[in-house]
């Protein structure tokens, strides 16, 4: 598979198809989205009556991601399950490049997680009451003592074998490029002395960019690469963690894939 952005530019230019491709969007895709979230989050929100643990509703996220993308137009590939310990709790860390990589890692993740997202997701009707009715956690990132006080207890999610995933690049690439990483989910990792899984996530930007409305089908690529262990670690070593793991997930940002 190509980059991301020889993807971009393989696509017609033709401005006819360009402009029925954005019809279709914003009347047949983004309402369905829309009509999806409400039938799932509503069932999430029934599922919560009954099961208190939050793996009920991660299978109503996981059928509702799934038809999204369908409905999208987005086949999902994954490479390099095999890196993974069956069973095993970790810390996922992936780049962040549209709103599709919400979806794409619900999914198709190979695990039952839980997300840290910036709290404003958290007050979209039913998204945000799944997410917080299923255990999912806000960061207020303009109130560092806040955000300091949700890493301490996605800690003790994680010590008590949830995993947990976040964005470590604070929201969504303009560009697609990889941005600077922010160590806090990398001291969380430390913290709880769990692995850190980086994940990189290509084709979602040529799908849906930041700020568009037009939603283009195409495949994703989501390449789970092999976990790093945090043992023997501590709060001075979250820096040289947080540059490896970048590292990991730029290596293959604009690699090739075959399917």
């Amino acid at each position: 598979m190509a980059s991301a952005s020889t993807e971009t530019a393989a696509r017609p230019e033709n401005p006819l198809v360009g402009f029925i491709g954005y019809l279709r969007s914003l009347l047949v895709t983004i309402p369905l989205i829309y009509l999806l979230t409400i039938l799932w989050g509503t069932l999430s929100a029934f599922a919560a009556l009954a099961d208190a643990s939050g793996r009920l509703q991660h299978r109503c996220a996981r059928w509702w991601a799934r038809c999204l993308l369908a409905i999208c137009g987005i086949r999902v590939r994954v490479h390099g399950a095999e890196h993974l310990t069956p069973g095993a709790t970790y810390v996922w860390t992936a780049n962040h490049q549209s709103y599709l990589d919400i979806p794409v890692v619900f999914a198709r993740l190979p695990a039952d997680f839980r997300i840290m997202a910036k709290a404003s997701l958290f007050h979209f009707p039913f998204l945000g009451w799944h997410l917080r009715r299923s255990g999912h956690m806000p960061v207020a990132r303009d109130n560092p003592a806040r955000a300091a006080r949700s890493l301490l207890a996605a800690a003790a999610h994680v010590r008590r074998g949830t995993a947990v995933f976040i964005f470590p690049e604070g929201g969504r690439s303009p560009d697609g490029q990889l941005r600077e990483f922010r160590a806090g989910a990398f001291l969380l990792a430390i913290k709880a002395e769990t692995a850190v899984v980086p994940v990189t996530i290509r084709g979602t930007h040529a799908a849906l960019p930041m700020h568009s409305w037009n939603v283009r089908p195409g495949p994703v690529d989501v390449v789970l690469h092999a976990p790093i262990p945090t043992t023997g670690m501590n709060s001075q070593s979250s820096e040289s963690l947080t540059a490896q793991v970048r590292g990991v997930i730029a290596r293959d940002l604009d690699s090739a894939f075959t399917p």
